[in-house]
């Protein structure tokens, strides 16, 4: 009896417009009339099929790139992803509970806490969203998250540095 794990297949279906040579595929130019006398309209004037049904005779005559070179493919602007507004917020509100925590700002009872332990929690979670959102930010995200990274990582270091030595100095204060 066959397993029937092994018998399930899947299908990969190729949606991508251009191909590596930046001319619109074959199947999408096909793909686009269908959807197009689906509708019942003529081919647009602009529409890429139209402008590929023009150039179709001499793209035929056009030498083709090498096919071991990739084309160099140019993000289009519209392709990075636009600032949040929220993830902004997200980032600043983790890196002031993470600043308090160091030190920075006064509890209610105008006391300065510092909770370093509570602080390097708070810094490696921002650490993970770095490394979990990597590539996947607008370059304004991302650079201010990095600012923030770096600037609390330099605080905490400074805070345990300053700890470190206060114990020292209350240690050898104790006969």
């Amino acid at each position: 009896m066959a397993d029937p794990k092994q018998e399930e297949s899947f299908r990969v279906i190729d949606r991508r417009l251009f191909n590596a040579e930046g001319e619109i595929r074959d199947e999408a130019a096909e793909e686009r009339r269908k959807k197009d006398t689906e509708s019942g309209g003529a081919l647009p004037v602009n529409s890429p099929a139209a402008a590929q049904k023009k150039e179709a005779a001499p793209a035929a005559s056009k030498p083709s790139a090498p096919k071991d070179e990739p084309a160099p493919v140019l993000a289009p602007e519209a392709v990075l992803p636009k600032p949040s507004r929220g993830f902004q917020m997200l980032i600043n509100f983790v890196a002031q509970n993470a600043a308090m925590l160091l030190g920075a700002y006064p509890d209610p009872r105008g006391q300065a806490m510092l909770d370093l332990e509570g602080a390097r929690e708070l810094i490696d979670m921002l650490d993970a969203l770095r490394d979990a959102t990597q590539g996947n930010l607008a370059p304004d995200d991302d650079r201010l998250l990095l600012d923030v990274l770096g600037s609390l990582k330099l605080s905490y270091m400074e805070m345990t540095k300053a700890a470190a030595k206060a114990m020292q100095e209350k240690a050898k204060a104790r006969p």
